[in-house]
């Protein structure tokens, strides 16, 4: 299974999307708990980084799409509703 997601940052407002087979532990790194590469755009935005949207598909090549569509103009479009729908 894999997950396509995003996780947002409150503090720099600043959003992230990507995709992971361990949803649990790629969130970990992304907030520093677990050793991640010290040049990820989460590292270098340091701050709390929380959950805000995910979806799970079965295979690697359909959730690499959805980060895909995620990324583009209108997903992102999307994904700034979900942040104004939440504050």
């Amino acid at each position: 299974m894999f997950t396509a997601y995003t996780i947002y940052n409150t503090a720099l407002d600043k959003i992230y999307i990507g995709y992971t087979s361990d949803l649990e532990n790629r969130l970990k790194q992304h907030n520093g708990i677990l050793k991640n590469k010290t040049s990820s755009f989460t590292s270098k935005n340091k701050g709390s980084w929380v959950l805000i949207y995910k979806e799970i598909f079965a295979t690697r090549k359909e959730a690499l799409k959805r980060e895909k569509e995620l990324k583009s103009y209108r997903g992102r479009e999307f994904v700034r509703k979900l942040i104004n729908k939440n504050n």
